[in-house]
């Protein structure tokens, strides 16, 4: 049956606007990182991504090595989107990144105007899109002049290939150094995408001042930290999940320090009527320079448990004191 999207759809989130940009943004946002390869099924896809939009998800991310392989989620989500979604095209905003290796030679990643302007284009191809609405630089690059890389962004945008720029996982410091170099090219970077969560903290050493010093908004990846911030390891490691398979976490990082915090966060959480999930979300949105959490989903109903959180009851000081002796930075971490 031909998708027809919920007309209520807009009645279900709040939009926050981007820093002091005028782009609006879902306070919860669908990344593509993991689950939309071609290790997944379409159709699984295919329903998450709907019901998403349906709940006023409007913003899905993306970026050009997100798969298995590399390209992948780029592709079957151009599928969709043309099957799909097609005649709401002005409704989504779609961001794609460019930064870490993509294919093989000097030219594959990092941060020169070869390598950015190219890997552009070549998602483009991949999503058959005329232009993304937010173009990223996926990392800095110690070795291309930042002139070089704001460079290839201002391209993008003058070119109408991308409508916004912005830049991910830039320090404090590299951010403000991007921000008035872009500035001074003519182009105005409206967003940054850090990662943040309970159990990893950076951003509060001098990004958020970064963020509200130059007007930019972020959206934050990674807010469940890889499902330690979930029920899912609460009672060990079960069979099938990523740190049974060792993606990206390891059964190491489900160490006795890490279980005793998450199961009191937990703890504070079901008193709340609410999953670690869902509390984990509100608390990084709690910041104003966080404009929307990039959450992954592999499920409908995973999705809906997210995004179910912005029901929740607000965050008040006392919850924050519960809440602060057990989210420690470095937790869960073996870096």
């Amino acid at each position: 049956m031909s998708y027809v999207a919920a007309p209520d759809r807009y009645s279900k989130l709040d939009y926050a606007r981007c820093g002091t940009s005028g782009l609006k943004l879902p306070r919860v946002s669908l990344g593509l990182w993991n689950n939309f390869g071609d290790d997944r099924a379409i159709e699984t896809q295919r329903a998450i991504i709907r019901r998403a939009f349906d709940r006023g998800v409007t913003h899905i991310d993306l970026a050009n090595n997100y798969g298995p392989p590399a390209g992948s989620a780029e592709i079957n989500f151009g599928r969709i989107l043309r099957e799909d979604l097609a005649a709401h095209r002005d409704e989504l905003i779609i961001s794609t990144k460019a930064g870490y290796y993509m294919w093989e030679g000097p030219y594959g990643e990092w941060g020169s105007r070869k390598y950015m302007l190219s890997s552009l284009d070549q998602s483009l191809q991949r999503m058959q899109l005329d232009y993304v609405d937010i173009f990223y630089s996926h990392r800095p690059d110690p070795d291309t002049p930042v002139e070089e890389t704001m460079g290839a962004l201002a391209s993008a945008v003058q070119s109408g290939k991308a409508l916004y720029a912005g830049i991910s996982n830039y320090s404090a410091e590299q951010t403000r150094e991007a921000y008035d170099v872009a500035l001074d090219l003519g182009l105005r970077l409206v967003i940054h995408q850090p990662r943040y969560n309970m159990f990893d903290r950076w951003v509060e050493d001098g990004l958020l001042d970064a963020l509200s010093d130059t007007g930019m908004g972020s959206i934050v990846f990674s807010p469940l930290a890889q499902g330690l911030l979930t029920n899912r390891y609460l009672k060990g490691v079960p069979e099938g999940s990523r740190a049974a398979e060792g993606r990206w976490i390891t059964p190491e990082h489900i160490d006795d320090v890490y279980l005793e915090r998450a199961r009191a966060l937990d703890a504070i959480a079901t008193d709340r009527g609410q999953s670690l999930a869902q509390i984990s979300l509100q608390w990084v949105l709690r910041h104003e320079q966080v404009t929307s959490a990039l959450i992954g989903a592999s499920s409908v109903a995973q999705l809906d448990d997210n995004l179910d959180a912005l029901d929740g009851p607000p965050l008040d000081d006392e919850t924050l004191a519960q809440i602060e002796p057990h989210a420690v930075h470095g937790t869960g971490s073996r870096r």
